[in-house]
Order: structure tokens, then C-alpha cells, then sequence
């Protein structure tokens, strides 16, 4: 089975919360365990998580927001859409899901109704800093300068907010903007120095741009603070044999192609 028919659910949403050992797991548990995966960048265990939390309430629009989000970030762009739409006929005014939807579409090549899907957003009164961000990844995906300023207008309203810092940077990074994405990381990063992720995904960063040394760095942070996260370990020794660099010049040479 894939993974979208765990999403589906039924007409019956009586689920009972229940005791594991001396915790409930009820709606907010696994609210919290579905932000916690996300931030974690295990956007697959995000999915379930936020499915799990509209198994208890079908209405809560933060959860339906969240797996659209989770299913953009795996790259499931076509499923991000649908499921966008499911949640929009419930909630057709929400300004993060017609954001979401926005993004969805964006990625998908379908530039002009990513826009008119931003705009609604912003029409809304959605003056979040997902809706920014959503307008900046639609407007990158139109190869438009004016993304620049809903990147600024997200970070204003999120001043100081770690997790905004590191969606910024990873729009970026969908687009290969690497030097912006850098920076962003580099100031998440000073905001939450104990999330594993946020330093392995620098280190991705500063290899891809060729800073061997820093990436070293960083895979090793990312390694400490999780010893079970083997992505990081398999980074370091890819650039320890060479092989790093070799994929760096690699995508050096792809991005010049894509000019």
C-alpha cells in the first residue's frame, strides 16, 4: 500500500484517546509528535502523525495544512494538490491550505494557477509567514525577483523563529539559490544549535557549494547531537574517500547546463 492510502479515512471520527504507559495519546500528541518530525525533517513520519491527528478531529485545519506541506516536501507534488483540494472543501477560505495549494501547483509547472492561488491567500487576510513563503516559492518558480520581498515579510512577522529561518532556506535550496539558502541556515542554526537537522542540512549546504571543511564540521555536529541519524555519518565519509567533492563538481556542472 502506499503511503496515501494512510491518509484516507472514513466517515467515523469516534477514535478514543489512549494510555501508553503514562502519557494520553490523544489530538495534541500527536499534534506535537507531527511538528516534532517535521522539524526533524522526517516528513514521512510527519504524514502519519498529522493523518493520526485527523483520525481524531477532521476538522483541525492545521493538520490537513500539515500533510499537504509534508507531501510537498517529499516531492509529491501531484498528491500535494489533491489532498489541498479535499481539505479546501472543507475549509475553502483557509489561507494556508490555498497557499499550500499555491506551492503544490508551483512546483508542478502550473505557474499561473500557483499565482491565482497566492493571491487568494494573501486575500484572505493571510498574513502568516507560510503565506509569504508560499508567494516567494511560487514567484521563484516563475523565475520572478519580487520573491525576495515575501521572503523579507515572512521573517519580519517570524522574527527570530528558528523554523522559519530553515523553510526559508530550504525553498531556496529547491531552487538552487545555495549562497541564500547558506545564509539562512547559518542564522537558524544560531537560534537552535541542539536540532541535528538543522546542522546536517547546512553541511549539505556547504558541500554542495564546495566548503569541504565547514561540511565536515557540521556532518560532525549533526552526527553528536544524533548518533542514530546515519545520513550524517555517510556524508562524512563520502567527503573524508573524496566522493563529496566529486558530486560537488558534478552539480557545479549540472547548474551550468540548466543556464
Amino acid at each position: 500500500m502506499s503511503r496515501f492510502g494512510n491518509l484516507e479515512f472514513g466517515s467515523e471520527f469516534d477514535e478514543q484517546p489512549f494510555f501508553s504507559g503514562s502519557q494520553i495519546k490523544d489530538v495534541d500528541y500527536y499534534a506535537r509528535e507531527a511538528r516534532k518530525a517535521y522539524e526533524q525533517g522526517d516528513f514521512e513520519g510527519g504524514l502519519r502523525m498529522y493523518s493520526k491527528v485527523l483520525e481524531f478531529n477532521p476538522n483541525h485545519t492545521a493538520a490537513w495544512g500539515g500533510q499537504v506541506r509534508m507531501l510537498i516536501e517529499l516531492g509529491e507534488f501531484r498528491e500535494a494538490k489533491l489532498w489541498a483540494d479535499k481539505a479546501l472543501e472543507r475549509f475553502p477560505h483557509d489561507p494556508e491550505l490555498l497557499a499550500a495549494k499555491a506551492v503544490a501547483l508551483g512546483r508542478s509547472g502550473d505557474l499561473e494557477a500557483a499565482l491565482a492561488f497566492s493571491d487568494a491567500a494573501i486575500e484572505e487576510r493571510g498574513d502568516t509567514p507560510y503565506v509569504w513563503l508560499a508567494r516567494a516559492d511560487v514567484l521563484l518558480a516563475r523565475k520572478e525577483q519580487r520573491a525576495n520581498y515575501c521572503f523579507d515579510k515572512a521573517l519580519v512577522i517570524a522574527a527570530g523563529d528558528w523554523f522559519v529561518l530553515w523553510v526559508a532556506a530550504r525553498i531556496r535550496r529547491f531552487y538552487e539559490q545555495l549562497s541564500l539558502a547558506l545564509k539562512l541556515l547559518q542564522q537558524a542554526v544560531e537560534l537552535n544549535a541542539t536540532n541535528f537537522f538543522l546542522w546536517f542540512e547546512l553541511g549539505e549546504c556547504q558541500q554542495a557549494l564546495g566548503l569541504v571543511g565547514a561540511a565536515k564540521v557540521s556532518f560532525t555536529q549533526a552526527r553528536e547531537l544524533n548518533p542514530n541519524f546515519t545520513e550524517a555519518r555517510t556524508n562524512l565519509v563520502r567527503l573524508s574517500s573524496g566522493t563529496g567533492l566529486g558530486a560537488w563538481f558534478n552539480g557545479i556542472f549540472r547548474r551550468l547546463c540548466r543556464r
